[in-house]
C-alpha cells in the first residue's frame, strides 16, 4: 500500500491514508506529502475521489462503509497496482508461494548494476532501493506478485516468473487444486509476445503452465532446463555457487552471499527473466555475486555474548524446512528458534507440517503467541498446542519472557533465529538494544 502511495503521489495526485498504527512506512510516506491519520475512522475518506484498500481490509471497515453511503468507487490493492502497470513497456511479475520478495530483489539488482532503470515494487525492504519501491523509468516495472485472494490476476504482466506453488493461503483457497488454477489464469494473462518463466522441477508449477499461449523458459537444477545449474556446491557458511548452463552451453560461475538451495533456484529465474530484459549474462552473474539479500530474509541483525541473532519470514512449513536446512549447514553448536505462528487459519490447515518441520534433531523451539493479522480467534488452535506437540518445544507467552530466556542462552557457537510473518523480529531487536 505504502508503494502505491508514493507512486501515486510521484505522478501528482493527492494522497491520503490510514493504519491501525504508525511505523516507518507511515511516516516515509507523510515526509513525501500524504495526508496520513492513525486509526481506521469513517471521516477519512471524505472528500476522497477514490478509495484503495488492502484484501486485510473487509467490508465491515469503518472507512469502506462510509465510502459505499457516499458513493466513492472503491478497488483493491492489486487492482490499482494493475492499473499503474499498464503504463509500462515490460511490466516483470514475479509470482509463488515462496521467494517472490528475494527473487524481484535480485532482478531489480540486476537491472540496476547493468544499467537499466526499472520501477520497482517489493513486498520488503531492498537496501538497493532504499526500500520497498524504487520510480524508474517507463520501460521496465519489476512487480512481486502475491497469490492471496487472487491478487495478481488484476496484473498486465508481459514477462511472468512462475517459483513455486504449494497450499498455503488456506482461508481463501478451497485447496492446491484451486491455487494450481489461480497460478494457471495468471500464465494465461501474459499475451502471445510475452513469456513465462517457471520452476521446471515443480509438478504444481508445470500443471500450471501446461496451458500457456506463450513462450515458455524454464530454470531447474536438471540440466533439461533452458537455465540449470551444474556443480552445485557450498561452503561452510552455507554460501552457494554452481557453473550456470543456458540451453545445453556453460555460462561462467555463479556465487551467492545468500543462504540456502532455494536461492540457487531464485537466481536462476532472476538470471532467465533479465536475460529477456536484454541483460548481458556476465554483468547479470556480477551483479547476483553482490546481491546482499532483503531485509527478512536470513538477515543478520547483530551478535549477543557471541551468540549470532538471524531474523527470517519465514511463515509456511516448506520455507521454514529451507530455512532451517540452511541454519543446519552452518557451523554452530546451538540453534535456537522462535517461531511465531501467522494466522490461525495457516497454523490449523498445516498444523502437521509446521510440527514435522520444528521437529528436526538439535533444534531448540520456543513458541510466541499466533500472530493474528487478519482474523479472529476462535480458540480451535494455539500455540501452546503446537509446542505440546514438538519434542522439545516450548511455549512463552510473551516477548519480555522469550527474551529473558534467549539471554539466559546467548553464547558464542549458538545462532537464535526469530521466525515468522508478524512482529516477532522484534525480540532480536530488543536483546540487541538492551545488550
Amino acid at each position: 500500500m505504502s508503494g502505491i502511495a508514493e507512486l501515486l503521489l510521484r505522478e501528482g495526485y493527492a494522497v491520503s491514508g490510514s493504519d491501525r498504527q504508525a511505523s516507518e512506512l507511515t511516516e516515509h510516506v507523510a515526509s513525501l506529502g500524504a495526508d496520513i491519520r492513525i486509526g481506521h475512522n469513517a471521516a477519512n475518506v471524505e472528500g476522497s475521489d477514490l478509495v484503495v484498500y488492502s484484501a486485510a481490509i473487509h467490508e465491515d471497515n469503518p472507512e469502506r462503509t462510509r465510502a459505499k453511503e457516499l458513493g466513492i468507487p472503491q478497488i483493491e490493492r492489486a487492482e490499482m497496482l494493475g492499473r499503474l502497470m499498464k503504463g509500462y513497456e515490460i511490466p516483470v511479475c514475479v509470482s509463488g508461494t515462496h521467494g517472490k520478495t528475494t527473487t524481484t530483489g535480485m532482478i531489480s539488482e540486476i537491472m540496476l548494476d547493468c544499467g537499466l532503470d526499472p520501477t520497482v515494487t517489493v513486498g520488503g525492504s531492498l537496501d538497493r532501493i532504499g526500500g520497498n519501491l524504487r520510480v524508474g523509468g517507463k520501460k521496465y516495472f519489476v512487480a512481486e506478485a502475491c497469490e492471496y485472494h487472487s491478487s495478481f490476476l488484476s496484473f498486465f504482466p508481459k514477462i511472468t516468473v512462475v517459483l513455486n506453488i504449494e497450499a498455503d493461503h488456506l482461508d481463501y483457497f478451497r485447496d492446491i487444486g484451486h491455487i494450481i488454477e489461480t497460478f494457471a489464469a495468471l500464465v494465461r494473462l501474459t499475451p502471445a509476445d510475452g513469456v513465462v518463466i517457471y520452476n521446471a522441477d515443480s509438478e504444481n508449477v508445470k500443471k500450471a503452465v501446461a496451458g500457456a499461449d506463450c513462450r515458455l523458459v524454464s530454470f531447474g537444477l536438471h540440466s533439461a532446463a533452458d537455465f540449470s545449474a551444474k556443480d552445485v556446491c557450498h561452503d561452510g557458511d552455507d554460501r552457494y555457487s554452481y557453473t550456470l548452463v543456458v540451453r545445453g552451453e556453460e555460462k561462467g560461475r555463479v556465487s551467492l552471499i545468500v543462504p540456502g538451495i532455494y536461492n540457487v533456484y531464485n537466481s536462476l529465474a532472476s538470471l532467465a527473466a533479465s536475460e529477456e530484459c536484454c541483460v548481458n549474462g556476465q554483468g547479470a552473474i556480477g551483479a547476483l555475486a553482490r546481491y546482499a539479500g532483503t531485509h527478512r530474509r536470513f538477515e543478520k541483525k547483530g551478535e549477543l555474548n557471541g551468540a549470532v541473532i538471524v531474523d527470517d519470514y519465514a511463515h509456511h512449513p516448506t520455507e521454514i524446512d529451507a530455512t532451517l536446512t540452511a541454519a543446519s549447514e552452518m557451523n554452530f553448536k546451538k540453534v535456537y528458534v522462535v517461531f511465531q505462528p501467522h494466522t490461525y487459519s495457516r497454523t490449523k490447515a498445516l498444523y502437521s507440517d509446521f510440527v514435522r518441520v520444528l521437529s528436526k534433531k538439535g533444534l531448540n523451539v520456543i513458541l510466541a503467541d499466533i500472530y493474528a493479522a487478519r482474523e479472529t480467534d476462535d480458540g480451535s488452535v494455539s500455540s501452546k498446542q503446537l509446542a505440546a506437540d514438538i519434542t522439545g518445544a516450548i511455549y512463552l507467552p510473551s516477548f519480555a519472557e522469550i527474551e529473558d530466556y534467549l539471554r539466559g542462552v546467548a553464547s558464542a557457537g549458538t545462532l537464535i533465529i526469530t521466525m515468522g510473518a508478524g512482529d516477532v523480529y522484534k525480540i532480536g531487536e530488543n536483546l540487541l538494544k538492551n545488550k
